[in-house]
């Protein structure tokens, strides 16, 4: 699941069926798209607290 998170952060476009096949083994298609998304809601906001300098809040 990590080198997947990791693909869609740094490789999108590579993406292929031989990168989910692994995953089917251990999820279903509901879990693996939910996966796919919680890493690229991660990513945008990645990207747009860095594009406006954002500092995080620590609480």
């Amino acid at each position: 699941m990590i080198l997947f998170a990791d693909k869609i952060t740094r490789a999108s476009t590579t993406m292929c069926d031989g990168d989910l096949e692994g995953l089917r083994n251990y999820f279903s298609e509901e879990q693996i798209v939910e996966i796919a998304l919680t890493v690229c809601v991660a990513n945008f906001t990645n990207r747009f607290n860095e594009t406006f300098l954002c500092e995080p809040d620590l609480g």
